[in-house]
């Protein structure tokens, strides 16, 4: 189970208790406030809080206040050119906290992103569930041979299941240990900031994640990446669909000008200019390495 029934408790009891506020109000946010939305087997990304919309991100830009303008096409020409030219202090106008359930080997790349606030559950303090990430047999995957840090084929056959096996008897006896160590029947019990060591990496953890919506974007635009890891790129694409009915301009813009967008280097835009001009333009003749060829012309294609 992702929610907990306390968790849904509580979560039931805030949607069930509206208040009248004067702060700005993102109606398309207020829809997902409190709510919980499943990801991987066992977890979740839901919306604590938030501040601001994308009225607030012109409203910066333009250092006024009020909407800014008459015209809604305005407010979002205005927040497209902030995207477009790489403008980013607006956007740290608006924050979004979120709780996120997360395998722990997912939450130690995701702490990578340091422009956030996070707080997490503590081990040391309380006894972590017998939850683990349990991949489906169409995540199970082969080392690519191409990328060290990717994955090939998937398995199958006899592999697949033997592979699934190990992962579900390894978690659970590793877990039988941890409450055998820290057990105080009949003895002392390990610490629980000691017992913690012998837990896999697959087991799930919990944290509180605030951060502005320009660093968020940045998270976006490199975990939901088509060649991200599969176990964080779901999260990031949860994160997505809430992010584009908190502030549906910008992330229209942040779509067009990051997500579907590529990058050039200045010898391939040399390269673009001589093919333009009709010129043949190989990897031979193009100035650039093996890999930088291949990369340019795969965005080609």
């Amino acid at each position: 189970m992702a929610v907990t029934p306390e968790q849904q408790a509580e979560i039931d009891a805030l949607r069930e208790t509206p208040r009248q506020t004067l702060r700005a109000v993102s109606e398309g946010m207020e829809a997902h406030l409190y709510k919980a939305i499943p990801v991987l087997d066992h977890g979740f990304v839901r919306v604590v809080d938030y501040m601001g919309d994308d009225a607030a991100i012109c409203q910066a830009a333009r250092v006024s206040y009020g909407k800014g303008t008459k015209s809604v096409q305005n407010d979002e020409g205005l927040i497209r050119y902030l995207m477009r030219h790489w403008h980013s202090t607006p956007f740290e106008m608006c924050e979004v906290k979120l709780h996120v359930k997360l395998p722990v080997f997912v939450a130690r790349q995701w702490i990578r992103h340091r422009t956030a606030n996070v707080n997490e559950y503590s081990a040391r303090y309380s006894i972590l569930d017998r939850e683990f990430y349990i991949p489906a047999p169409e995540h199970l995957a082969a080392q690519s041979v191409v990328n060290n840090q990717g994955r090939g084929d998937v398995l199958e056959g006899e592999e697949a299941a033997r592979v699934l096996e190990m992962l579900k008897r390894d978690s659970n006896l590793a877990y039988d240990h941890y409450e055998e160590m820290i057990s105080t029947d009949d003895q002392q019990g390990l610490a629980r900031e000691l017992a913690r060591m012998n837990l896999p990496a697959n087991i799930y953890t919990q944290w509180y994640w605030k951060v502005d919506l320009h660093n968020l974007l940045h998270f976006l635009r490199l975990r939901a990446d088509a060649h991200a890891q599969y176990e964080i790129r779901v999260y990031a694409d949860a994160i997505c669909n809430v992010v584009a009915d908190w502030v549906p301009f910008a992330f229209r813009a942040f779509e067009d000008y990051r997500l579907g967008a590529v990058t050039f280097s200045s010898q391939m835009v040399d390269c673009m200019k001589r093919m333009l001009a009709g010129e043949e333009v190989t990897e031979a003749n193009c100035g650039m390495s093996k890999r930088e060829w291949r990369e340019f012309r795969a965005t080609l294609d």
